[in-house]
């Protein structure tokens, strides 16, 4: 497992793919790249022997229908999947961004093209198994590139972590206009309140009132006194929460309240 924050300033769990699983889903796609490329050569060569074409046409199209096998394939499926290759869909795996956030086609481009380092350069993969097993996330050279992970998608993930708010602060953090904290500032704040318990207490007290006054200072706000930064930090970060995080769709809703004037005139 390894801990992710989200650009939300949430912090997950999210369980990192290892050797063995990522190898299983890498053969799958490789049978199906070989499938790929032998289909579109045999395509490629009747085309152009029907056209007359030369032989270096034939080479050509033969380099041409092997990138689109081994370069294309894996950025297509990754990048209209959400991550995922039909090998890691077979095995349950999928790529995320560094903050466990979905790619995009940047994302896949930049570890198809690395994909030439790591598997095809000796031929074997040994280049992204040492890469991987080095990497405290099992990343090879692409995802260090791309900046992305691959996690499982099919275990079960434990709750987000949420900031719960002071109930003596709630309705001082109600009444702040959150527009001015970047999400910079979200994400030290959320850090600051995950590793809070393995701070010393001088580095508690120094960087919580350093980010106190940071977090005021954008927020246009006069700091609290007498109240420890936890607290502040605390009712910051959960009302930030609270107004981005939508409510579940099953949430029930209050009625409204009846006018007093309503009952007297019943």
């Amino acid at each position: 497992m390894a801990l992710f924050t989200t650009g939300e300033a949430v912090a997950v769990e999210l369980p990192i793919a290892r050797i063995p699983t990522r190898a299983a889903a890498f053969l799958l796609d490789l049978i199906l790249q070989l499938l790929l490329a032998v289909m579109l050569v045999l395509l490629g060569r009747a085309l152009l022997v029907w056209i007359g074409a030369d032989s270096a046409w034939r080479d050509a199209a033969m380099l041409v229908a092997l990138v689109c096998a081994f370069i294309g394939y894996p950025v297509v499926f990754e990048t209209f999947s959400r991550g995922r290759s039909i090998g890691k869909m077979a095995v349950g795996l999928r790529v995320v961004r560094a903050d466990g956030g979905p790619i995009d086609f940047r994302h896949a481009v930049t570890r198809g093209l690395a994909g030439i380092v790591d598997f095809w350069i000796l031929g074997t993969g040994l280049i992204a198994i040492v890469v991987s097993m080095c990497s405290p996330q099992a990343r090879r050279v692409g995802d260090a590139l791309a900046g992305t992970v691959v996690v499982h998608d099919r275990s079960r993930l434990p709750f987000a972590a949420l900031a719960a708010p002071p109930p003596w602060l709630t309705g001082w953090a109600r009444q702040l206009d959150l527009s001015g904290l970047s999400d910079a500032q979200a994400l030290a704040v959320r850090q600051y309140l995950v590793r809070f318990r393995t701070l010393t207490p001088e580095v508690q007290d120094r960087l919580g009132r350093s980010l106190v006054l940071s977090v005021c200072a954008s927020l246009r706000t006069v700091p609290l006194h007498g109240y420890p930064p936890l607290q502040i930090l605390g009712a910051v970060l959960a009302e930030r929460q609270r107004r981005e995080i939508p409510p579940p769709p099953f949430a029930v809703r209050r009625p409204a309240p009846v006018p007093v004037t309503a009952l007297r005139s019943v």
